[in-house]
């Protein structure tokens, strides 16, 4: 018994990290959620996150997930529950982004 609530404890740790990050930062490959992006900021910052019940009430989302380097960042776009894009940014010293080319 104890082996199936550790399993289901694992399960369900993806869609325990969802709140918004700690004094505005992204911890490296943990998936946050917002209600918008703007890759224009200077300094870059991800605003507002989402929980996940928000998450799934909106018809539109953005999740954000840091590199493990801490370099950049993948910015997925869902609309209805469906990813409509992807797009790779680098984070530049002075914080801003910059769109990877393919």
């Amino acid at each position: 018994m104890g082996r199936y609530i550790a399993l289901f404890s694992l399960l369900m740790l993806p869609f325990s990290i969802v709140a918004a990050p700690p004094a505005g930062r992204l911890a490296p490959g943990t998936p946050y959620y917002f209600d918008s992006f703007d890759a224009g900021q200077r300094p870059w910052e991800p605003g507002q996150g989402l929980n996940i019940e928000e998450v799934f009430k909106n018809y539109e989302y953005y999740e954000i997930v840091l590199d493990r380097d801490g370099n950049g960042l993948t910015v997925n776009h869902y609309v209805s529950g469906s990813k409509a894009g992807s797009e790779k940014y680098r984070v530049l010293p002075d914080g801003s982004l910059q769109k990877n080319e393919p």
